[in-house]
């Protein structure tokens, strides 16, 4: 095994190895979102070196799905005259299949990939996979059943929050997280990348930490060449990939994308209700499902407005893709070839670079609160909007500290160091003074800037107690 290759995925690599060294069997699910890497996980860890293989048949019928099942156990050697008829057919010639193996000492690999898949409607799938789990595979002490997919809500609700029969059997859970900025940096180093860390930051803004997405980027042509070739190309490499997103996460999909397109209407987010209006979808369980089911699979970030009830809670859209798909190629099938080249001054940019900018370092807090020293204090991340005698403000970001100080962050993307002016200044005081008013919060406020570069020091900055810099945000995680 090259360990080398497993850049971003050290503790994962580390897990895998302690679950088939343990002394019994394991059933380990490996999950996360669609291209974040989980079947290439698993694949370079065993080498393909497993002694069942089988992957899941997107929408396939339960008759196709057996016989490709019926085919990977011929091709790992057994004996079938006939395909199997229903699914507790499959797994008893699986059992004999492993039962008939010699392997000495070394546990026996089953990986079952896009698991979800096989799980067609009125197929029986799901009960005869927790026989084949309880009543044989955990009773021994040699296997090693790893299964992964893509449908996180499925793999949540029929795996990880089941009280049935699975109910507390897959305990060795790997969720698999995008690379942060850091991780990102390590990978396209690895490639012979030679590319700024401001570069990075804007493929990170655009693709997020998906290792597929940076594994289609070419370190031989300008970074805006990369991303005219793979969005905008006529036929390019990602051009619908939006539609098979959410198709192969969430099936019927439809509820799911009027979400993502509400939110999508409002980068600072939307409460329950304003999404159940701007929608159009009833305040019921569906929209409740649909809601856990899009902050499971990291799309969309829930959190608290500062001072209210768990009911006024923030949704916000946050998945890198998704937001350059909604301000970019949705309405924009026509495009230049050569669109992001040629808009490099446009407004439109501007706007989506400081959002997503916001969003990464949201995805960074870790090294945020190590950047202030507050890595040893309990915190909690929170957001405000509001009004106090008639002017009103917006806060995207808040740290509240136990030592009874809130770091009131902004957030700015700029392409130098970015400078504070005298209008600037006035409207950073009266936002802090309309949050403490309006509050009546008892805490000290401290303005934190977080910026590409950094701020110019000028007569206006004194204003800012603290900074962080787009290195602050590159540094590894715990």
């Amino acid at each position: 095994m090259n360990r080398s290759i497993f850049i971003g995925r050290e503790i994962e690599v580390a897990k895998l190895q302690q679950f088939y060294d343990s002394k019994e069997s394991e059933f380990v699910v490996v999950y996360g979102r669609r291209r974040v890497g989980k079947t290439f996980l698993v694949k370079e860890f065993f080498d393909d070196r497993y002694d069942f293989k089988v992957t899941g048949l997107y929408k396939q019928p339960r008759k196709v799905q057996l016989k490709n099942f019926a085919l990977a156990l011929k091709e790992f050697g057994a004996s079938m005259e006939r395909n199997p008829s229903d699914w507790l057919e499959a797994f008893s010639a699986l059992k004999h299949l492993l039962g008939s193996m010699d392997t000495g000492n070394r546990k026996k690999v089953v990986f079952i990939d896009e698991l979800p898949w096989l799980d067609t409607p009125k197929s029986d799938f799901l009960a005869a996979f927790e026989s084949f789990w309880n009543g044989w595979g955990a009773q021994r002490n040699d296997i090693m059943l790893v299964v992964c997919g893509s449908a996180t809500t499925w793999i949540t609700k029929n795996l990880l929050e089941d009280v049935g029969g699975l109910f507390n059997r897959a305990i060795r859970r790997m969720y698999l997280l995008p690379f942060t900025l850091n991780e990102t940096e390590r990978y396209l180093l690895s490639r012979g990348f030679q590319w700024s860390r401001y570069d990075i930051v804007q493929v990170y803004m655009i693709m997020g930490g998906i290792p597929y997405y940076l594994r289609l980027l070419d370190g031989t042509i300008p970074l805006s060449a990369n991303i005219d070739s793979i969005f905008f190309k006529k036929k390019g490499t990602l051009w619908n990939e939006f539609s098979v997103l959410y198709e192969t996460l969430f099936g019927r999909s439809d509820i799911y994308k009027k979400i993502i397109h509400a939110l999508s209407t409002k980068l600072s987010g939307l409460t329950r209700g304003e999404i159940s209006s701007t929608a159009k979808i009833p305040q019921n369980g569906a929209l409740t499902k649909a809601l856990k089911d899009l902050t499971d699979c990291d799309f969309v970030r829930v959190y608290s407005a500062y001072g209210k009830e768990s009911n006024d809670k923030i949704y916000q859209l946050c998945d890198f893709y998704t937001l350059f798909y909604f301000r970019f190629l949705r309405d924009n099938l026509n495009a230049d070839e050569r669109y992001w080249t040629l808009t490099q001054d446009l407004p439109a940019r501007s706007v989506w670079a400081g959002y997503s900018f916001e969003q990464v370092c949201k995805d960074h807090l870790w090294q945020i609160r190590r950047a202030l020293g507050i890595n040893g204090t309990l915190t909690s991340i929170s957001a405000w909007r509001g009004e106090y005698e008639g002017a009103g403000a917006q806060i995207d970001l808040l740290i509240g500290r136990r030592d009874r100080v809130i770091d009131v962050c902004e957030v700015k993307y700029s392409i130098g160091e970015f400078v504070i002016d005298k209008d600037y200044e006035s409207r950073l005081r009266t936002k802090l003074s309309v949050f403490k008013a309006a509050t009546g919060t008892k805490s000290a406020l401290q303005l934190v800037m977080i910026t590409t570069y950094g701020v110019k020091s000028n007569k206006h900055s004194g204003i800012v107690s603290a900074n962080v810099t787009m290195d602050h945000l590159f540094v590894a995680g715990e």
